[in-house]
Order: structure tokens, then sequence, then C-alpha cells
């Protein structure tokens, strides 16, 4: 099945091809419009010309740091982001082999894969959940307990890009968020 996030078919072919920009995007995707930040790993590959987690981990920070901040940036803050997305590349190597699907095909259970994708820089509960809701609902990684493990983001509806396949989906997931922000304002 082919991601459809961006908006853009080339990035979304980005991420459908290649599982670490999968991950590169969903680590992007915070105080930043979620299909810029799904966005982000293309850019990468256009300036650094591969996302081969080894030598972006291997790259000199500052001059990575500096081909993210290029405009369009990757993301409203490019510095930081490109420190943990090296560091993300990093622990990829590390713990993976420089696979990151392997960070999904090995994990033997829902509860395991929230283990390993907490385990990620920049990665905390809400991001892993909504990830493994992703890889299910997207590309049918459904290890099993994988619904416990994503909560709320494993039902169906418009919560988050989990469910965004088209324009239509992205809309319903933005008003969904602009709802649970106007709730959280009232109470």
């Amino acid at each position: 099945m082919a991601i459809q996030i961006t908006g853009d078919p080339d990035a979304d072919q980005v991420l459908t091809d290649d599982p670490f920009a999968l991950l590169v995007g969903m680590m992007l995707d915070q105080q930043y419009p979620m299909e810029h930040a799904f966005r982000g790993p293309a850019k990468v590959l256009d300036r650094f010309e591969t996302l081969d987690p080894r030598r972006i981990a291997e790259a000199d920070p500052e001059a990575f740091a500096a081909l993210c901040a290029v405009p369009p940036a990757i993301h409203r803050f490019p510095g930081s982001m490109a420190a943990r997305l090296q560091a993300l590349a990093a622990l990829v190597v590390d713990e993976y082999d420089g696979d990151a699907a392997r960070l999904w095909q090995e994990a033997d259970s829902g509860r395991e894969l929230m283990r390993r994708l907490t385990a990620l820089p920049g990665f905390g509960k809400q991001k892993a959940q909504i990830f493994v809701a992703l890889l299910a609902k997207q590309l049918g990684v459904r290890p099993a307990g994988w619904e416990q493990a994503a909560g709320a983001y494993a039902e169906p509806g418009y919560r988050s890009v989990a469910d965004v396949v088209d324009p239509e989906s992205l809309q319903k997931v933005r008003d969904h968020k602009k709802q649970m922000k106007a709730a959280v304002k009232r109470s």
C-alpha cells in the first residue's frame, strides 16, 4: 500500500519505499503540520542524497544541521531536529544494524513494539501509539496486542496521521485535533 500523507506524490513515495523515512517523518511530527513533517525525509534525501542511517549518523553535525535548515527547512526547529535525526539514525544503526523495518518486523507483540518505539529519540508514549496505529492501519503490521498498545489510535476514525490516506482524511484529522484542543480549552 502506498503512503499518502504529504500531498506530494514524490515525498509520499519516499515514505512508502523507505522504512527509515517513515520513522523520520513520525519523529518530525511535532509542533509542525503533519504533512510538512512527513515531507522532511524527502528533503533530506534530496539534499543529502541518501537516507542511509549510517551515513546520516556519521555526518558532520554542523553540516547536517545546515542542510536541514535550507529553506524549506525540514522542521520549524531544524537544528534541534537535525540533531535528533542523527541520534535516531545512530540508534537504528546500533540496535537494528541500520534496518529501521527490523524495529517492527522483529517485535513479537504490541507491547514489545511500544517498548522499542519509546526508546527512540523524540518518541514518547503518544507518538509511539500513533506509529503503532500507522503501521497497523497502513502497512498491515499487526503484532499480537497492537490494538492495546495503540490505545484509542487503533479505533476507526480520524484521530491521527495513522488515519490519513488522502486529502479528505487529512482534513478530518485536522478537524478532530481542532475539536480536541477546543475541548481542552473549555475544561
